[in-house]
């Protein structure tokens, strides 16, 4: 497929500046990808289209206070860093993002905080705006990690919500059930479950899974080539765990069904899923890349939030859906006053 076809236009109006005052509080079109049907019904209304021992799969990562604002040694210009990854504990190094790129070279320190208490050098150019940072601390490492996210704000993904950050961002950009560090992007189907929507699924006998995949800026970054097959995906650390494959596994073979929460759970599934369409233990990194057309091995229903045009996040959602339906849904939805983006409504994908 090529990438102009899935271009709609969206109106900035249309995207959710903030959440719904309580998570599981939106609103949820439910798409029968057999038939293309459409229903027009309230998130809560989930658990009817679900039985007992089916079971839920969620991703588990956890974001950290990614975004960082420091000065420019000498100069005392105002720089944005963006924290992606720690690459080695003991040296304090990290992969980061530097926005305005052009006045960060090799060699040039940068101050953090009020007064200066967390400096960093330069050591390496990785990308057009990715630096290598070395960050000069003489604590221990978790104190240095404390103080370097006290600095930090959430990383809500300013391409889409044009607001400022705001000190609540930090809770409202991170699902419940958070737990391994590491994300610089929430897996945003997930952060609509309460804890009270979990525990009417547990009355149900509905059992919940978890993957790790610590989705990375790679969720928001334009895909720049017409050709799909063409685009190459950031790679993503990603944990498959024995407790989940036990759980998934059993699932299937008794006939229940498996319900991703999201793209990246969609990713990881597919990306540890053995010939015998059973998934298997995995520790490692995934750069997996579905679009249309695309046979899904595990799951048969799908939750998803609404998302921006020529997304690779969209093209999966379309895979799993149906091109055609998938497409027509997100007209019906804009039509319908539906809210896009991280803190948007919510679709269902069911048989």
């Amino acid at each position: 497929m090529k990438l102009s076809q899935f271009k709609y236009k969206l109106p900035q109006e249309k995207i959710a500046e903030y959440p719904a005052p309580h998570r599981d509080d939106c609103r949820m079109l439910v798409l029968h990808r057999k038939t293309g049907e459409i229903e027009h019904r309230e998130f809560k209304d989930f658990l009817e289209y679900f039985d007992e021992e089916d079971v839920f799969v969620f991703n588990d990562t956890k974001v950290f206070p990614a975004r960082l604002y420091g000065n420019k040694e000498k100069t005392g210009a105002r720089i944005e860093v963006f924290l992606l990854r720690e690459l080695n504990r003991d040296l304090r190094l990290w992969d980061v993002l530097v926005d305005p790129a052009r006045k960060i070279r090799i060699g040039n320190k940068l101050y953090f905080g009020e007064d200066n208490s967390i400096v960093a050098e330069v050591i390496d150019n990785t990308t057009s705006r990715g630096r290598t940072l070395r960050f000069l601390y003489d604590g221990d490492h978790d104190e240095f990690r404390q103080q370097l996210y006290a600095l930090g704000e959430a990383p809500i993904p300013h391409e889409i919500i044009k607001r400022p950050s705001e000190p609540e961002d930090l809770e409202r950009f991170q699902c419940i059930f958070a737990k391994h560090e590491g994300a610089v992007t929430a897996p945003t189907a997930g952060l609509h479950f309460s804890k009270n929507m979990m525990k009417r699924m547990e009355i149900k006998g509905i059992e919940s899974a978890f993957i790790t995949l610590h989705c990375g800026l790679g969720n928001f970054t334009q895909t720049d080539v017409e050709d799909l097959t063409k685009h190459k995906m950031y790679s993503e650390q990603m944990f498959v765990r024995k407790e989940c494959c036990e759980m998934v596994n059993t699932a299937k073979e008794k006939g229940h069904k498996i319900c991703a929460v999201g793209t990246t759970v969609q990713r990881a599934l597919e990306a540890s899923v053995s010939t015998e369409g059973r998934i298997k233990e995995f520790e490692g990194w995934t750069s997996k890349f579905i679009f249309p057309p695309y046979e899904f091995s595990v799951a048969d229903a799908m939750f998803s939030n609404f998302h921006m045009p020529e997304s690779t996040l969209l093209m999966l959602t379309a895979a799993f859906g149906g091109y055609e339906h998938v497409m027509n849904a997100y007209e019906v939805a804009l039509k319908e006053g539906y809210r896009f983006g991280t803190f948007g409504d919510v679709m269902l994908i069911v048989d």
